[in-house]
């Protein structure tokens, strides 16, 4: 994939996320595979840019009255356990059954958000 492809589709990736911020890191990790990246340097390089765009967009929106600063505390509590469950599944996992994991999870998430 052409870099300024790649850097195209980052960065809708990044405007999506910054305002929503479902499914971005499968959005990102798919990308960055396409793009040639082995999966463990293409997470390293999601997480990177995930958490430039996520502080960017915190920095805009946390100037809003109407934040629910409960929610962004459960919301924050939940990226951060991610995060680690993520980085310990990463260096345990073989890299096959990482991709077939990322796989299944994406695969049931987005049934059960269709059905919700």
């Amino acid at each position: 994939m052409p870099t300024p492809l790649l850097l195209l589709i980052q960065g809708a990736i990044a405007v999506y996320g910054g305002y929503f911020g479902g499914g971005i890191g499968f959005l990102m990790l798919a990308a960055l595979t396409i793009a040639g990246q082995q999966v463990r340097m293409a997470t390293a390089t999601k997480n990177a840019l995930a958490m430039t765009m996520n502080a960017s967009a915190v920095a805009i929106f946390a100037m809003s009255p109407q934040i629910n600063w409960a929610a962004v505390l459960a919301l924050g509590a939940g990226g951060i356990a991610g995060g680690v469950v993520g980085g310990w599944l990463m260096h345990r996992l073989p890299e096959r059954q990482l991709r077939a994991f990322v796989v299944v999870v994406g695969t049931a998430l987005t049934i059960w958000l269709f059905i919700r």
